[in-house]
């Protein structure tokens, strides 16, 4: 699925949010500046979430509750020990189901052995400009390109 521009990415972020429910997990890959974060900005729209949603890559992880469904926005990216990824993603992942929050992971490969039952979206940049959105449904195996 292409993408041509940030207000696009945002609008498919927000029409994505549509789909799930509490307690979904949301997996994003692609490079540096591919629009991860702009795309989780677009799902706290679609989840009338109305704080400013910012990169949580020194952070780690933002919570943001004045939505319909809270949001669990994580940023594995400084984490090189798989240990510790596990451990973060295990403590967030609790809270998330303690408050039936969607978690949206960017930089998951560390912690990918221990996740089951997630969107998988895998975003690259388009030839000339833009990006291509890959998006995977666990709910039943379906990929949307």
């Amino acid at each position: 699925m292409f993408v041509g521009n940030l207000k696009e990415t945002i609008q498919l972020g927000r029409e994505f949010a549509k789909g799930l429910n509490p307690k979904s997990i949301i997996i994003l890959q692609g490079p540096i500046g591919a629009g991860k974060t702009s795309f989780v900005q677009g799902i706290a729209k679609g989840l009338s979430i109305s704080e400013d949603i910012t990169s949580p890559t020194f952070a780690l992880s933002h919570h943001y509750n004045s939505g319909t469904i809270p949001l669990i926005h994580m940023d594995l990216y400084r984490l090189e020990n798989i240990l510790m990824a596990k451990e973060f993603f295990i403590s967030e992942e609790e809270e998330a189901i303690q408050n039936e929050a969607i978690m949206v992971i960017e930089w998951p490969e560390l912690i990918k052995p221990v996740l089951s039952n997630f969107w998988k979206i895998e975003i690259s940049y388009a030839t000339n400009f833009g990006r291509n959105y890959k998006i995977w449904d666990p709910r039943n195996s379906l990929t949307f390109e």
